[in-house]
């Protein structure tokens, strides 16, 4: 499945702050479909969303 990046996050915050989280919450809050993923290779949380098909041509 192909996703868009709406925001990146370093993954090295402070304890117990989760700033990627609550970003992908404040989406979903508006209608959104936004989760949270980990890309290892460069060590931060990426905030996504499942790519539309009117985006596929992009």
């Amino acid at each position: 499945m192909r996703r868009t990046v709406l925001e990146q996050f370093p993954a090295g915050g402070p304890r117990g702050s989760r700033p990627a989280e609550e970003f992908a919450a404040a989406r979903r809050g508006e209608g959104m479909a936004a989760e949270v993923v980990m890309d290892l290779e460069r060590d931060v949380f990426l905030v996504v969303v499942p790519r539309q098909p009117a985006d596929l041509g992009r």
